[in-house]
């Protein structure tokens, strides 16, 4: 199995690097934060050596720091806001949190208390960073839940859209597992909307339904030559290859193959991800075009600097003209340049300009409405719900494709709305 790229802290480099924390008395990495941690205190518990007191820290706020702690764009966040920065001497909190989380899940000192599910019932669809957090948070407050996920095994996009060398499926296994060991039951291989609809899951005694789906299809680019062998979604090069590296598929599945030239189109995450992913499948060159200047670059700095070490080679101000072929095979890229147009040559092209929300749930449940994109339209009060009374929605599905912190903060909104929908359901006897 591929090693994770950035290794972890030892516990005295943890402690040595918690104690440069200056304990700020109005500290920005927390404001930096879209769920507001708690960075200074579980730093001053880890520069004592009290790693339990700063996981039960973390834990008030988040349900998935080991997973935060390596995929987070800690740099515009929590450490990108440090007064330390400033000075190129930020505090590495990302590399904090993730030691945390993996210390616990070594020493199991952390038992979540089990309790009581009196609350109500809700179904939670998808088991990416917006349903785990709604799950976790809901369970923790007496509500029982069920996760409906339609892979094989939950994680969402966690573990079928991030490879293996940022975030180890190994680390979003153990955290489903903390959820699961919260009381929440998880029923895989099931489509919501195709296997089951929302409405039966009504009528099976659920209080209330989150939709926490994302965005699973991929966008298309409508230009001359998009239906040749070899233009590829980059979801679907991700997908392919966790589920190789599970042992799910065989090589010939992955659409990369050795010696490979390709062309990635786009400079998103799922762009950087997908063009290093082709990297490790051996491809002979890889290249990122992109239709603007590297200011307008949506990748996380961290992921454009191991894109660029991995020898990956980028072309801006390159706009996608047509998909150039021979006998039904792309053989290159024409793009549109300041100089004139220019032929790319590939043997794959990679697409990673966006995606949008799949319409199974909305086709299958009247009352639910969206915008002209597909997004699901959400209320304030109760927060998230939908035009559909008892059923909400929160992460991707809603606010297009942000990154797991912030489909985190979006979630522990619903969460609350969800309680408190179903606490009014409560005193009015419903």
């Amino acid at each position: 199995m591929e090693k994770e790229e950035i290794e972890g802290y030892t516990i005295a480099e943890a402690i040595a690097e918690a104690r440069r924390c200056l304990n700020c008395p109005k500290p920005l990495c927390r404001t930096g934060c879209p769920i507001e941690n708690d960075i200074p205190a579980f730093n001053h518990a880890v520069s004592l050596g009290n790693i339990g007191d700063a996981y039960n820290i973390i834990s008030q706020r988040s349900n998935l720091p080991a997973i935060c702690g390596r995929v987070c764009p800690h740099e515009t966040q929590c450490e990108g806001h440090c007064v330390l920065a400033k000075a190129g001497k930020g505090i590495k909190i990302g590399k904090i949190e993730r030691f945390i989380a993996d210390f616990e899940a070594e020493a199991k000192f952390a038992k979540e208390a089990k309790i009581e599910k009196t609350e109500g019932k809700v179904a939670v669809i998808g088991s990416g960073p917006a349903g785990l957090t709604v799950a976790g948070d809901l369970a923790r407050k007496g509500y029982e839940v069920v996760v409906y996920e339609g892979e094989g095994e939950p994680g969402g996009v966690l573990l079928y859209g991030i490879p293996e060398f940022r975030l180890p499926k190994d680390v979003v296994r153990r955290t489903t597992k903390k959820i699961e060991e919260l009381g929440v039951k998880f029923i895989t291989n099931t489509m919501v909307g195709t296997d089951i609809t929302v409405n039966q899951l009504f009528e099976n005694g659920f209080d209330a339904v989150f939709i926490g789906t994302g965005t699973a299809l991929a966008k298309g680019l409508d230009i001359p030559g998009k239906d040749l062998t070899g233009v590829i979604q980059s979801n679907y090069l991700l997908r392919m290859v966790r589920l190789y590296q599970d042992g799910e598929v065989t090589k010939d599945e992955v659409p990369i193959k050795e010696g490979d030239d390709v062309i990635v189109i786009g400079a998103g995450n799922v762009a950087m991800d997908a063009c290093r992913t082709a990297v490790r499948m051996k491809a002979k060159s890889v290249t990122v075009a992109y239709r603007k200047t590297i200011e307008f670059m949506r990748a996380a700095k961290a992921e454009y600097d191991g894109a660029l070490k991995d020898g990956v080679e980028f072309k801006w101000e390159h706009a996608p003209l047509e998909f150039v072929g021979a006998d039904g095979v792309v053989t290159g890229l024409k793009c549109k340049t300041p100089d004139g147009e220019v032929v790319l040559p590939a043997t794959k092209v990679l697409l990673a300009i966006g995606s949008r929300p799949a319409a199974r749930i909305l086709s299958t449940t009247e009352g639910i409405e969206a915008d002209e994109g597909g997004f699901v339209i959400t209320k304030q009060r109760p927060y998230g719900m939908t035009t559909h009374r008892g059923i909400f929605a929160g992460g991707d599905v809603v606010h297009k494709p942000a990154t797991v912190v912030l489909a985190m903060r979006e979630a522990k909104k619903v969460a609350v709305g969800i309680s408190e929908f179903l606490e009014a359901k409560k005193l009015l006897g419903e």
